[in-house]
């Protein structure tokens, strides 16, 4: 126990070091340029200058600390990291705060610190132990935010699948009753909750700033990963180019939302006998029998002790 105690001390000494040293080297930085900047000052004959705005800690201190983090975890990533990790964020939704720079950053801090925690949790089985549980600890942290990211990404595409044939549905009376393509999908993007009508929404604000369609519809494809929306951009994108009438290519494209629906609902029904199958083998059929043979084994077992 005391030696545990002395390895998480040590570990969080080493944890407040290496925060303290980066800290430090960005403001001995920022001072160098500080004083390279009133020399420069001093000696030119000019009597007023605007004064400097103030910043805030974050952009004095953790920004750059961020910046030398994401430094080091660009290192260590392949090739072509950066736009991996920006098509991961589109398909999670850019998440507020995070982009890039942020999660390369905490690619290195989750390296560093659980790469400590999985020595200090292995040290007190010895030098084999330790050294695998920094390996593992380290690898780990290092691959944890990718694994976020991806996880946000496919559950967020999941939601557009589940919410495109009803969207899809009010689009296509939108059109038929007489509005616009614009405005019918104006429509949809503001009575309608969840990613799909964020991404309708982002569309619109692109054609209003000047995109033409085809390209909204094509950016709208790359932010996401949906089979059945690509298949409804590759229409309406032929349709616009060749001239069919938008309110005809709706119909069978919600048409056809409607049917891949019944047929996810139906797969997952058929799933649904096999995903029970172990639970009910290893957990609800032991205690049953545990509680509908467990009084005539006693019972038994009481009679055979009685005859002896």
């Amino acid at each position: 126990m005391h030696d545990m105690q002395f390895y998480l001390g040590l570990g969080g000494i080493f944890v407040a070091l290496v925060l303290g040293l980066s800290v430090i080297g960005v403001m001995t930085s920022e001072r160098q340029q500080v004083v390279r900047s009133l020399g420069s000052i001093r000696s030119t004959s000019l009597d007023t200058f605007p004064e400097a705005p103030q910043e805030s800690f974050l952009d004095r201190v953790l920004t750059p600390a961020f910046g030398r983090f994401a430094g080091l975890a660009r290192r260590f990533s392949p090739a072509g990291i950066n736009e991996k990790l920006s098509s991961r964020l589109d398909l999670a939704g850019n998440p507020p705060g995070w982009g890039v720079e942020r999660v390369l950053a905490f690619k290195t801090l989750g390296l560093v610190g659980l790469a400590i925690l999985g020595f200090l949790l292995g040290a007190s089985s010895g030098a084999g132990p330790a050294a695998g549980g920094t390996l593992v600890g380290g690898g780990f942290g290092f691959f944890l935010p990718d694994i976020l990211i991806y996880n946000s990404g496919i559950k967020r595409q999941q939601a557009i699948q589940r919410e495109l044939p009803d969207a899809l549905d009010l689009l296509t009376i939108s059109v038929e009753a007489g509005l616009g393509f614009d405005a019918a999908l104006s429509q949809v993007a503001r009575n309608t909750n969840g990613p799909l009508a964020e991404e309708l929404f982002r569309m619109q604000q692109e054609m209003q700033i000047g995109k033409g369609r085809s390209e909204a519809f094509r950016a709208l494809g790359e932010r996401t990963d949906v089979a059945e929306l690509s298949g409804f951009i590759t229409a309406m994108v032929q349709a616009e180019q060749f001239g069919i009438p938008i309110a005809n290519v709706l119909r069978v494209q919600a048409g056809e939302m409607r049917l891949k629906r019944h047929q996810r609902a139906e797969e997952a029904a058929q799933k649904v006998p096999v995903k029970i199958l172990f639970p009910l083998i290893f957990f609800i059929l032991p205690s049953l029998f545990v509680v509908i043979m467990g009084p005539g084994v006693i019972t038994i077992f009481h009679n055979f002790s009685a005859t002896k």
